[in-house]
């Protein structure tokens, strides 16, 4: 059976009004002090430009606070592009969405900005509509096999990326290395691997949206379906219906879970809970226990804890596998809990009966034809749902963190040549001056001549740290552009949590009102003291019943979530992941509430009504 797609929830942009009220133009914001010549430290197409002028000041941009929230390093901006290109190239050249073409990007002092791009002409987007069919719906009937594929060529990637090294520089080459008579040496060795690196990230990137918003489509179809013939369901009772599926985004917080009760059942809950990182691990050896423990403990690093505590697209976004004390730190916190005498297990059963109720419920209010399309759709929506949360696990956390982790080992060999101090200074430099940089350094060494590297660049690379610095301390506006008339486009308001109504307070400012708006993305009314946290090295300080109040939040922060009452952050539509994981914890969260962290502060009472989107300060 062919799959039929609506002609709504694919587009992604709402049509601007030019003659409504406006921010800033893009080419009008000051630059921070101390930031000058900020626009140097990336490609020349990122900034905003004096020569698109009329272009960028004719559409809405809005600041990209779900993957991007602090200012890009040079190199970091590689993976925006990667990111951003592979995005338009599948919905607007691939698939033909109809009324879709891409996200463009900027970067205005150091901080991404998008604008969805739309198709208005309905000729345009008629004529687009057969082959997104065909191909869109090629997709769908054949969803469980190519997602299958995905899998493994996905794995293999990763496989390949994880086993690159970068070969020493060595005074002599060894002699087998000349015998063998392979034609090439070290410098074109090391040049391959790097640029194989790059060549995997885009590869990686590539296959990221081959299915994302395929996946997007979808449940965004089954959802505008929903809205048309079941007026009575609220948008998240929509929701509700495709969730309390087990995907593998949650894996890595089930196993923190199974390696405390572990520990616990094995009796080295105590041994575990005392002391830091090294000396805990150190003690278990020799316990009864113990090394099975450590074992266990071991295995499940590989791949679980590749797990970044940030959304993965910057180089600092602490790893598990890199800083146990973090998964560590979540163990203790569910010894505790278990010692408690509390379950520690997500509530996936009365999510899933709560799941299929409600479409029960849905479909005695359909009937013939809308019945069939009714069922059709979510099964869809089901299914596509698996893809559309795992792909951030494999892509965004274990992907992004492999890359970063190469670019550091390669990085190493210019700390050892004297071009910079540290390994992660590589990141201040864009890809082609690194490019320069490794033939300056390989030069060096061939020939045994002085490299211009280590005079240029440590200086340099200070100085770029205070243009970011200056950046980070800056606040840039959430909007820029024209204003659209209303926020309507599901996809922007779905992912992003971006509503006219956030937007307008984006606009107005904190006002000192003791009740903010949102979205009510996961439902239940709950009562507790604020916990604002802006920074993941701080979840340690959230406790038992608190409410969680930030900008975003990270897949890795989900066992934070075992401990919580509720959820507001400021980022954030129906469809992110932090509604999803809400739901999937069965706590009350609002998202989407604008300058949410900066009106409410530790300790305050709070009320959550995720069932309204209210959030009231009680005192």
């Amino acid at each position: 059976m062919g799959y039929r797609v609506a002609r709504y929830g694919v587009g992604l942009s709402a049509p601007a009004d030019s003659a409504h009220a406006r921010p800033a133009g893009p080419n009008d914001v000051a630059t921070p002090a101390g930031a000058e010549g900020w626009q140097a430290l990336y490609g020349y197409s990122l900034p905003f430009s004096a020569a698109r002028r009329e272009y960028e000041e004719s559409v809405f941009w809005f600041r990209e606070t779900i993957h991007w929230p602090r200012p890009l390093k040079p190199f970091e901006a590689t993976f925006l592009q990667d990111a951003m290109v592979s995005l338009g190239q599948f919905n607007h050249r691939h698939y033909v969405m109809p009324a879709a073409r891409g996200l463009d990007f900027r970067i205005l002092n150091g901080y991404v900005y998008l604008s969805p791009g739309s198709i208005d002409d309905p000729e345009i987007v008629s004529a687009r509509e057969p082959l997104f069919a065909e191909r869109g719906g090629f997709y769908y009937e054949h969803w469980d096999e190519l997602y299958t594929a995905w899998m493994v060529r996905i794995r293999d990637l990763l496989g390949r990326l994880d086993a690159i090294t970068f070969p020493d520089l060595p005074e002599v080459v060894p002699a087998e290395e000349v015998l063998a008579g392979r034609g090439v040496g070290r410098a074109y060795d090391l040049s391959r691997r790097y640029h194989d690196v790059l060549d995997l990230g885009v590869e990686l990137w590539q296959n990221h949206f081959e299915l994302l918003n395929l996946g997007y489509a979808a449940y965004l179809d089954y959802f505008e379906f929903c809205r048309q013939l079941l007026p009575q369901f609220s948008d998240l009772q929509i929701a509700r219906t495709v969730a309390g599926i087990d995907v593998d985004l949650f894996r890595p917080d089930r196993e923190l879970r199974r390696l405390a009760r572990a520990a616990v059942e094995l009796g080295v809950d105590e041994v575990l809970c005392d002391g830091p990182l090294a000396a805990v691990l150190a003690s278990l050896i020799g316990q009864p226990g113990g090394e099975e423990w450590l074992a266990d403990f071991t295995r499940t690093q590989q791949p679980w804890f590749n797990f970044s505590t940030g959304s993965g697209f910057y180089h600092d976004d602490a790893v598990w596998a890199d800083h146990l004390e973090y998964p560590l730190g979540f163990i203790r916190s569910y010894i505790g809990q278990l010692r408690a005498g509390h379950c520690i297990e997500s509530p996936t059963q009365q999510v899933a009966v709560d799941r299929d109720r409600l479409a029960h419920e849905a479909r005695a209010a359909l009937a013939g034809a809308d019945l069939e399309r009714f069922d059709e759709k979510l099964q869809l929506a089901r299914t596509v749902f698996h893809f559309v949360e795992n792909h951030n696990f494999y892509v965004e956390h274990w992907g992004m963190s492999l890359l970063w982790r190469k670019l550091r080992e390669f990085s190493s060999l210019f700390v050892k040549e004297g071009f910079w101090s540290a390994a992660d200074d590589i990141f201040y430099l864009r890809p082609s001056e690194v490019e320069e940089s490794m033939w300056d350094m390989l030069g060096s060494w061939a020939n045994g001549t002085p490299a211009c590297g280590p005079q240029r660049w440590p200086h340099e690379i200070r100085r770029r740290e205070a243009i970011i610095a200056a950046c980070s301390a800056s606040c840039p506006p959430p909007t820029l552009g024209v204003m659209p008339l209303a926020v309507t486009e599901p996809f922007t308001i779905m992912l992003w949590g971006i509503t006219s109504d956030s937007v307008n307070g984006w606009q107005k400012g904190p006002s000192g009102a003791t009740e903010l708006r949102g979205l009510a993305v996961s439902a239940g009314l709950v009562t507790g003291r604020a916990r604002v946290v802006l920074s993941p090295d701080h979840l340690d300080e959230v406790e038992e019943g608190e409410i969680l109040v930030t900008e975003l939040t990270s897949p890795s922060w989900a066992p934070v979530f075992g401990r919580i009452a509720g959820t507001v952050t400021e980022t954030g539509g129906m469809m992110s992941h932090v509604a999803i994981v809400c739901r999937e914890y069965g706590l009350p969260a609002v998202t989407g509430v604008s300058r949410a962290t900066q009106c409410i502060r530790t300790g305050q009472l709070l009320q959550v009504d995720g069932s309204t989107g209210i959030v009231t300060i009680l005192g």
